[in-house]
């Protein structure tokens, strides 16, 4: 079957090698040349991922039968609309449905409307003195986030990343002042405890659910630093997490399961893959958002021990006929990205990077490329992630001491990894907070 995969990132490389896996023959529309995804590819269109007419002459031209998504921007765009309206199956929601993601106050009024639990208190505002007013009468911290997208750096918590009222109200005068996420604000209340990242697959009515995976945001060790788009994750050989019960994950499941009942109910049924953040607070899983599409890290931790043949899951869900059979091993992955120095503030592009993959794969790793060019052979850093490296094992120390091992074969002069991501002090440190959490 013939496949295009939609994105140039290290999410998208790991698509395309799940796909290409199961014997896809694959087609590329990315803005980048990631070459992990152009060796893979037939032919390869560089292309803006949200121009959206480019995108479909070209599926078109290649008579592509499916379209695979990979980053949110093209599905506000509307790309998934016009590829089905000319005939492309599509693994990924319509416009209307990733409003669950693209529209964060939509999502949060969704599941007020239709009593799914795990909500948060929350307001919305497209007014600055209204939201500045709420930020002091509130009476509790807040989560403010830009309602549309941010490429996942836009939420500051207070008591985290805003320590006073006038940090609060100098970060809504830039959202309003900038037009950050379209220029209007949701306030959250704020929620303590865990997080951690439940994946799922669905065809509009059956939710399939992937291992659980924990997300690190902030650039540096320690959770210090600014907020990326993610360093590096983790998951679990019994595909839950060191800190999470079955019960917990249980809870996470049902939500997302009410949510897309409420989709369908509503009208706007959702296909493709949902992503719900969740925070474990002692009173059970709250959502912090909803992501309509893989994450990233994240989908480089799943797909790397998906046993199913990725095709087949892709097709059970544009045709609506998922089954609920789907299969990773029992192993462990910790992922970390190596990144160009300044990442996060002010990162270093054009920079070569070397990769040797065969020594990679010997060490028990996988690397995808994310968000690199390829010149005349060469492999250069953008302002973005470079290569994710993701180490696989029985074990998290296992899988984060093989992921270690490999990442001694990328190099480059101007490149920064955050090496404590799986490593046992953190994951005990989050065991702890938890146990503190439950036990107060």
């Amino acid at each position: 079957m013939k496949v295009l995969v939609v994105g140039g990132g290290g999410r998208e490389h790991a698509l395309a090698a799940a796909l290409h896996r199961s014997g896809a023959e694959l087609y590329s529309a990315m803005r980048n040349n990631n070459p992990g995804i152009a060796r893979l590819a037939r032919e390869v269109r560089l292309v803006k991922e949200t121009d959206v007419a480019a995108v479909v002459d070209f599926a078109k031209a290649a008579a592509v039968e499916m379209a695979v998504m990979g980053p949110e921007a093209p599905l506000e765009a509307g790309l998934v609309d016009a590829l089905q309206a000319r005939g492309i199956d599509c693994v990924g929601p319509t416009r209307a449905a990733a409003r669950l993601e693209t529209s964060k106050s939509f999502a949060r009024e969704l599941m007020q409307r239709n009593g799914v639990p795990g909500n948060l208190r929350f307001a919305s505002f497209t007014d600055l003195g209204e939201a500045k007013r709420f930020v002091r009468d509130a009476g509790f911290e807040l989560a403010i986030k830009p309602v549309g997208l941010t490429g996942g750096k836009g939420v500051k918590v207070q008591g985290e990343h805003l320590k006073t009222v006038e940090e609060a109200d100098a970060y809504l005068e830039e959202i309003f002042g900038h037009g950050i996420g379209g220029g209007s604000v949701i306030l959250e209340e704020r929620a303590v405890g865990e997080e951690f990242t439940l994946q799922v697959f669905c065809d509009g009515r059956t939710v399939v659910p992937m291992p659980l995976v924990q997300d690190h945001k902030r650039a540096y060790e320690g959770d210090t630093g600014p907020n990326t788009g993610g360093m590096g994750s983790y998951s679990a050989e019994d595909h839950l997490l060191p800190f999470v019960k079955d019960a917990d994950q249980q809870a996470a499941l049902e939500i997302i399961r009410r949510t897309v009942e409420a989709m369908a109910r509503e009208g706007h049924p959702y296909r493709g893959v949902l992503y719900g953040q969740f925070m474990l607070t002692r009173d059970g899983p709250r959502v912090i958002e909803f992501n309509a599409r893989f994450g990233d890290p994240e989908a480089m931790n799943v797909l790397s021990i998906l046993e199913t043949p990725f095709l087949e899951v892709c097709q059970g869900i544009v045709d609506g006929s998922l089954s609920t059979n789907v299969s990773f091993a029992r192993k462990a992955t910790v992922c970390k990205y190596v990144v160009p120095s300044g990442y996060g503030t002010r990162p270093q592009a054009g920079k070569v990077i070397e990769v040797d993959e065969d020594a990679i794969t010997r060490e028990g790793a996988r690397a995808y490329y994310a968000m690199v060019d390829q010149e005349d052979g060469r492999i250069l850093t953008t302002t973005s992630r470079a290569v994710g490296v993701v180490g696989i094992d029985d074990t998290i120390q296992a899988a984060e001491e093989a992921c270690e091992r490999a990442l001694q074969h990328v190099r480059g002069d101007a490149i920064f990894v955050r090496h404590d991501i799986g490593k046992a002090e953190l994951v005990n440190r989050r065991m702890e907070h938890m146990a503190q959490l439950r036990k107060a």
